[in-house]
């Protein structure tokens, strides 16, 4: 039996699935809408309210679902962006924390809605897995002063 099985995130907002997706996909080079369901007759929302988006983003599955007041976001998950490039990290950086959103630390941030993101050159798992526990260490505690993280600041970390 093939296996049909795909994991998407699924993101509760209380009113404003809408509106979180079209930011989205300003924010992310490739993304798009793949359907849209609304509201009928009986709901808990009025007929042709927004229900679920599915959406992508560079190629990744996601759901917005409007769900009422019930849950708000925490930082006990996140989304993690991997970011081949400096110039990617900080436009995606910007992006999230445009129009209210907020930068925290380490490379994480929250956006408007609440959700939280990390956005982390892809070159910072390549730096912590080499091998070298000194080099690592440096890195770590340089990355524990940033709040963006800044790759060539890591980079120099790395370098001793």
């Amino acid at each position: 039996m093939p296996m049909l099985q795909r994991i998407s995130p699924c993101l509760w907002f209380e009113s404003n699935a809408e509106e979180a997706v079209n930011f989205y996909l300003t924010v992310f080079q490739s993304g798009r809408i793949v359907e849209t369901l609304r509201y009928g007759e009986g709901a808990a929302q009025p007929k042709g309210t927004v229900l679920t988006i599915a959406f992508e983003l560079n190629g990744h599955p996601f759901i917005a679902l409007n769900g009422g007041p019930h849950h708000t976001f925490n930082d006990a998950i996140s989304l993690h962006v991997a970011c081949a490039d400096q110039e990617e990290l900080d436009h995606i950086w910007n992006g999230l924390i445009a129009g209210g959103g907020k930068p925290v630390q380490c490379g994480w941030c929250k956006d408007k809605f609440g959700v939280s993101w990390q956005v982390v050159p892809v070159q910072l798992q390549d730096m912590m897995q080499a091998g070298d526990r000194t080099r690592a260490d440096r890195v770590m505690q340089a990355l524990l002063k940033m709040v963006k993280l800044d790759l060539a600041g890591l980079q120099k970390a790395y370098d001793g």
